[in-house]
């Protein structure tokens, strides 16, 4: 399997959340289930039956987190000079050419890639079209909902 971009901050928040569900959620999910083995029959026991699914969800996000962080590239772009050209891990600020308004994102790995928080993935049509511009370029974006024209206004390596 081919390496997935991934930002430094990105490998971290992976981290910290694998490290909270083996050393927190696991211990805790295990002694919930002898718990509830002790109240006797497991059939009808819905105690038992809810600290298995939880279990069942942990093992499987642990399995998931290794996995991703098993296949992940990460590029900490604070350490790469800036040349102004919009790369993987940048913060770009766009100014809408139509209205004038102003919008802010930075280009992340997929599993990272949060709208709200202006978060896009380097796979977005945004983001896309972004790559390898400079600040002042005029950039097309084509989304689903119709093109859009963005001047890239500043690029950061934040």
């Amino acid at each position: 399997m081919s390496k997935v971009p991934m930002t430094a901050q990105g490998e971290k928040a992976l981290r910290e959340e694998l490290e909270q569900l083996k050393k927190v959620d696991r211990p805790r999910i295990v002694q919930a289930i002898a718990e509830a083995r002790e109240h006797g029959d497991l059939k009808e026991n819905a105690e038992y039956h809810a600290a298995r699914e939880q279990q069942s969800f942990a093992e499987g996000r642990i399995m998931d987190i290794e996995g991703k962080l098993s296949h992940a590239q990460v590029i900490d772009v604070t350490a790469i000079p800036p040349t102004g050209k919009v790369i993987f891990g940048v913060t770009v600020d766009l100014i809408n050419v139509e209205s004038d308004d102003t919008v802010t994102y930075r280009i992340v790995g997929d599993d990272e890639a949060d709208a709200k928080q202006n978060l896009i993935s380097v796979n977005s049509p945004i983001a896309r079209a972004l790559i390898g511009k400079e600040e002042g370029d005029v950039v097309v974006v084509r989304a689903p909902g119709g093109d859009r024209e963005y001047e890239i206004d500043q690029v950061r390596h934040i």
